[in-house]
């Protein structure tokens, strides 16, 4: 019975050992993944300009800013970015997404968004998307979406819809001059005021035409109004600008025309009919938003650990989606080695000065690599608990063994044995059955990790694999790191001496009288 105590408490070391092998071995290997995917797509460092810290919408300059990068240490590429969100919609689904524009010019991105592809699912599919209206999308999109290899679908500008937005708005508010009466009502009236005839000719002081009138004009070209009186009041800055200047009488001098064509466009502004502009104002909407057609030539593995854009486009159409012309977001730097990207974002920010920020991708993901982290850490307290409890069960049967060897203990200390040689008597059994127990779970969940793709195959078979869904690859990612393992399997050992230790010090103190007579 005593041996089959010691037996149960050295399966149970060896399987606290074998899972916290496994899980943090997976763990490890889905951390690998998730970096290895957002390396796949995601700049190594990001290069802005930026003013007073804050880093710009757009880069007009793009060109010379990423010649400029390519200088830094490291850089083996220095490629356009562009990122924002469209909407997609196929027939009766609609839902916004992320795009990544890239560069197909270069063969460093294709051929990482090449790797990405599921063609175990998806056979055809291509990252070739050259400067077409071609886009790859990611698996659960194109699950969630019915999408294949060949599959159109239409992409709704989210730019077009801030458009749209200020449209409506814009159509809610009384016309300009009610909306902005007081200015509207004063300039006007000291334009009114300020003619004074010439001969053939009206002038007008400098000074009021400048500050009374031209001035606020100018101001209410800007506020939030309709654009057809927007229209309507840079024309009457461009009629109030036909004029000469007479210096030496400090007036601007119309002519009869020009005098007739500034009156005109003011009562045309006073008697505007504003819902004949809200209509045309909404008509003009179905030009704004109209889609984009585009063809999904690929689909790449996504996975449910880390965010990935759900669509990868062509540059030239990412620049049309986020609107930003020729100009793009920021200048994708890639380094021959990713984990050195903080070296050469300090040297880069040392060599540019102030005006540039450089962001990489351990920055950018700060937040999420954080939460990984904290989870390795929960994962290594809660399954140490597996190996402690072992470890207790250990301390138990140990406990048995002195209870039932009180009496050899008693003629050892009677024969003039000192507590100190036999405790180790039991220490050692307690050492032995943590070294069996931590090397069998080692070896154990090193197998077990390597054959991880035949038990998902078992799990198949029956219809229970959540992993795939998770981490979106067929094979559960695994990394045996050993030296992690070592110290799990050493974890496990102390552990079992401790508590073969804790029984053999109680009863090696035992008085040996009482341990003879077996009380």
């Amino acid at each position: 019975m005593l041996s089959s105590f010691s037996l149960i408490s050295l399966i149970g070391v060896m399987l606290g050992v074998l899972v916290l092998v496994v899980v943090m071995a997976v763990y490890a290997g889905m951390e690998r993944d998730v970096k290895g995917r957002l390396l796949g797509f995601t700049p190594h460092i990001l290069l802005r300009e930026q003013i007073g810290g804050m880093p710009l919408g757009t880069m007009t300059d793009w060109r010379q800013a990423a010649e400029m990068a390519r200088q830094l240490p490291r850089v083996v590429a220095a490629t356009p970015f562009v990122s924002d969100h469209v909407v997609i919609d196929r027939e009766t689904f609609q839902r916004p997404v992320q795009f990544r524009g890239i560069d197909t010019a270069d063969p460093v991105q294709v051929a990482g968004l090449d790797a990405m592809l599921a063609r175990e699912t998806y056979p055809e599919s291509s990252a070739d998307m050259g400067l077409d209206d071609l886009v790859v999308v990611s698996s659960l999109v194109a699950e969630q979406f019915d999408l294949s290899v060949g599959t159109k679908i239409r992409l709704y500008s989210t730019r077009n819809f801030e458009q749209v937005m200020m449209a409506y708005k814009v159509t809610e508010n009384p016309p300009l001059r009610e909306a902005h009466a007081e200015v509207w009502n004063k300039a006007t009236a000291a334009l009114a005021a300020a003619w004074s005839g010439d001969g053939e000719r009206f002038a007008v002081p400098v000074k009021v035409l400048q500050d009374e009138v031209y001035g606020p004009l100018d101001e209410l070209a800007g506020e939030f109004i309709r654009e057809p009186e927007r229209e309507l009041v840079n024309a009457l800055l461009v009629k109030l600008e036909d004029n000469e200047k007479d210096e030496a009488a400090g007036v601007y001098r119309f002519t009869a025309a020009a005098k007739a064509a500034v009156e005109a466009k003011i009562a045309e502004i006073q008697g505007t009919d504003v819902e004949k502009m809200d209509a045309e104002i909404l008509k003009n909407l179905k030009g704004i938003v109209l889609p984009r057609e585009v063809t999904v030539i690929g689909v790449y593995q996504a996975s449910m650990m880390v965010m990935t854009p759900d669509l990868f486009v062509p540059l030239p159409l990412g620049q049309d989606l986020a609107g930003t012309e020729d100009a793009v977001q920021g200048v994708a730097l890639r380094l021959d080695d990713a984990y050195a990207a903080g070296e050469v974002a300090a040297a880069g920010r040392e060599k540019l000065g102030p005006g540039w920020s450089l962001m990489t991708w351990g920055e950018q993901y700060q937040a999420f690599f954080s939460v990984i982290n904290q989870q390795r850490v929960m994962l290594y307290f809660a399954l140490s608990f597996i190996v402690l409890v072992s470890a207790f069960s250990m301390m138990a049967v140990m406990f048995t063994v002195t209870i039932q060897k009180r009496r050899e203990i008693g003629v050892m200390k009677a024969l003039g044995a000192a507590p100190g040689q036999s405790v180790p008597v039991f220490l050692y059994q307690g050492m032995l059955l943590g070294v069996l127990g931590a090397g069998l779970g080692l070896g154990l969940g090193r197998v077990v990790v390597h054959f991880r793709g035949e038990l998902q195959a078992v799990m198949r078979t029956v219809g229970f694999d959540p992993f795939s869904m998770v981490t979106g690859s067929n094979l559960l990612p695994a990394y045996n790191d050993a030296g992690e393992q070592c110290v799990i399997a050493l974890m496990g050992f102390v552990l079992c001496s401790l508590a073969a230790f804790v029984p053999a010090f109680f009863a090696a103190r035992g008085d040996a009288a009482k341990s003879l007579r077996n009380v």
